[in-house]
């Protein structure tokens, strides 16, 4: 737990921090706007742990009131390259990685993620929470669509006590949804996000260098050459 200073003129709001460049933007965009940030990290069971220190690095950075790390192994129940034996999809062409469902997804990861997002900022009277999901730039996940975002807000303020005696009304707030991975770090970089602490990679060796050639570091260098700027991280050689 990061315990830091919380100005009482700010509003506290978790923010679903994976330690990812997006989640990173995501939380510049909540201090900017004027909100505590309260970080949520998600030790799942993901063969690429070695975001869960880059959390906490990016959670530092950006001053935050708290960083809890819950542990949810969703490597129980399989079912993605993410969490299981599957290899994880390389070099695959941007035609490729826009058709279907690929087998990075994990199960409903997004709505167990959220509720205990939710479940946070109950506890710690928030009425917002910041999740860094995209439905443009991204690899096929349905819980990344702008109709999940809105449907689970609508189950939110039909599940808690906060909500039903009318003490406070969620909002889910996913501010990159409609962007493009270069309009995100072109953002991220003028809230002075320093994404050499992110980690993007899903299937890292075991220094934790990224691979370059997986989905997400695909998209996420192909939006730091789009948006002209340098990419901070190594990636292994080929």
């Amino acid at each position: 737990m990061i315990s830091q200073r919380a100005e009482k003129a700010e509003r506290p709001a978790v923010v679903l921090l994976s330690g990812g460049l997006d989640s990173a933007t995501t939380a510049a965009i909540a201090r900017r706007n004027g909100f505590a940030v309260y970080a949520l990290s998600i030790d799942y069971g993901q063969r690429h742990h070695f975001e869960l220190e880059a959390a906490r690095q990016v959670a530092r950075s950006m001053e935050a009131c708290g960083h809890v790390i819950l542990d949810v192994d969703l490597a129980q129940l399989g079912g993605s390259a993410l969490t299981d034996a599957f290899d994880v999809p390389k070099d695959r062409a941007d035609a490729e990685m826009s058709q279907g469902i690929p087998v990075t997804y994990v199960p409903a990861r997004n709505t167990v993620f959220l509720s205990l997002a939710l479940a946070y900022a109950e506890t710690i009277a928030a009425a917002d929470i910041f999740v860094g999901v995209n439905a443009v730039d991204y690899s096929g996940y349905p819980d990344c669509r702008p109709e999940f975002i809105a449907a689970f807000e609508q189950l939110a303020n039909l599940a808690t006590k906060a909500s039903v005696e009318g003490q406070r009304k969620c909002t889910i707030h996913a501010p990159l949804i409609d962007m493009t991975k270069a309009e995100i770090i072109r953002l991220g970089t003028e809230l002075g996000v320093d994404y050499g602490m992110t980690h993007t990679c899903y299937d890292p060796n075991d220094e934790g260098i990224s691979c370059g050639r997986c989905d997400a570091c695909q998209l996420r260098r192909k939006g730091f050459a789009e948006a002209g700027l340098r990419d901070p991280l190594v990636y292994q050689s080929k």
